[in-house]
């Protein structure tokens, strides 16, 4: 993959020390030094497939457009992959090309940051990280972090989706004999079927429901997320931007009619990063056909902003 760097233009400010993104992206090579490498992928085919609002494909385009005008605080370099793009309905080639990419920027000691596309971005992101770590351990244990109002563990067997690639996960790390550790924060209990629930208490998923992340419980949400990344050796964020209200986060493919706030979400994500076991992180799902004057986009750049702190 060949990155564009004509998207990182903007402004320059003419006084000292007052860089923004666009003038410090570099484009990735394998001579790169240790740093945050974004990587693209522009699909919503398992939206389409699930029956969503497509447009998630230009989802890349629009958070590099927004994070090039971002002040520059990062103290680690910053580099652009490029695009995978998945071409018609061949997903599948999508997801083994976005796993190798991934896979090559973890062992070249970066943080892969995949910008999706739709949220079938979780199984090409995971395989990456599960393709590096299998050179290396034989079992290892490896914590899913998922911001979302959807579970995303419908069964693949009818059809692999935006809505299937948790499950399909699960059924990855059953033939690996790995152990799968899932935590999936933001649920929206009308968004997901009794069996969904069902399927989450079965593989034992550590749950939070929207309506309970409130700022009155972060303290307990800190805790119990504190446990389950005790458990885990390497830490996989992904986040549906989804699973923020409506009002913040217009321009997804399926907008949420109550969501988590941004002030419960940022710091749940610092204490994920301060963990120092994160690999990998991905975001998903931003529609820039529905986003109203950018609302979408910018919080999309203000989290990539916070994982590159």
């Amino acid at each position: 993959m060949t990155p564009d760097m004509n998207v990182w233009t903007g402004r320059v400010d003419p006084e000292a020390n007052t860089d923004r993104w666009h003038q410090q992206v570099q484009p990735f090579s394998t001579a790169a030094e240790p740093g945050t490498t974004l990587i693209g992928f522009c699909s919503d085919e398992g939206v389409r497939r699930n029956k969503g609002r497509v447009g998630a494909a230009k989802g890349p385009a629009a958070m590099r457009k927004t994070l090039a005008s971002l002040a520059w605080h990062q103290s680690a370099p910053v580099y652009d992959a490029g695009d995978v793009v998945c071409e018609g309905e061949d997903l599948e080639a999508a997801h083994s090309a976005l796993a190798d990419q991934v896979a090559e920027c973890l062992a070249l000691r970066q943080l892969p940051i995949v910008m999706g596309g739709g949220h079938e971005v979780a199984f090409g992101s995971w395989s990456g990280l599960a393709q590096h770590l299998a050179t290396q351990e034989e079992c290892p244990r490896i914590g899913i972090i998922n911001f979302d109002a959807h579970f995303d563990l419908r069964d693949p067997g009818f059809v692999v989706s935006s809505g299937t690639p948790f499950a399909q996960i699960a059924q990855a790390c059953e033939q690996k004999d790995w152990p799968f550790q899932y935590a999936c924060l933001g649920v929206s209990r009308g968004a997901n079927t009794r069996a969904l629930f069902d399927k989450a208490e079965q593989l034992q998923v550590l749950t939070w429901e929207d309506r309970t992340m409130v700022q009155s419980r972060l303290a307990e949400m800190h805790s119990e997320l504190d446990a389950f990344i005790g458990r885990c050796d390497h830490l996989y964020l992904t986040i549906d931007i989804d699973v923020f209200p409506a009002a913040q986060a217009p321009g997804v493919s399926a907008p949420a009619a109550r969501g988590v706030a941004l002030d419960v979400i940022e710091p749940l994500i610092e204490q994920i990063t301060a963990s120092g076991k994160l690999r990998l992180a991905d975001l998903a799902e931003l529609n820039p056909e529905y986003d109203v004057d950018g609302h979408t986009a910018r919080l999309a750049a203000r989290l990539i902003h916070t994982l590159t702190l």
